[in-house]
């Protein structure tokens, strides 16, 4: 991975080990953790792009975690089409679809319906 891929890549690794630290220190086993890469937040629509290209190296490199894909009717979605975020759903259908098929297990949604119909489409 590379630029914000390795950024993000870094705060995962930093997090996770102040957290199995802290849970050691109260004498409990690991929690329960779901990564969530933050597209949007910070980002350029390019580094938003890189990162989202980058989606089976971090399920590689952080296996043990469910990966969190939140990109619904963002603007990197309706910017990069010229429209508005209320008429980026094909757009966002069609990337949630590659998150799913490149490890992604969590999606966040505004279109529940929909996004129902991609993943179980992506699991058949």
């Amino acid at each position: 991975p590379e630029g914000v891929t390795n950024a993000v890549v870094d705060f995962f690794s930093q997090q996770l080990h102040k957290l199995e630290e802290a849970c050691q220190r109260v004498g409990k086993g690991l929690v329960s953790v779901i990564l969530d890469p933050g597209f949007g937040f910070a980002k350029t629509i390019e580094q938003n792009y890189q990162l989202y290209g980058n989606i089976p190296s971090l399920k590689s490199l952080f296996p043990d975690y469910p990966l969190l894909v939140g990109i619904s009717r963002k603007s990197m979605i309706y910017k990069l089409l010229g429209t508005d975020a209320d008429n980026a759903l094909n757009g966002t259908s069609v990337l949630n679809a590659l998150a799913v098929a490149s490890g992604a297990e969590i999606l966040r949604v505004h279109d529940v319906k929909e996004a129902s119909n991609v993943v179980n489409q992506m699991n058949r």
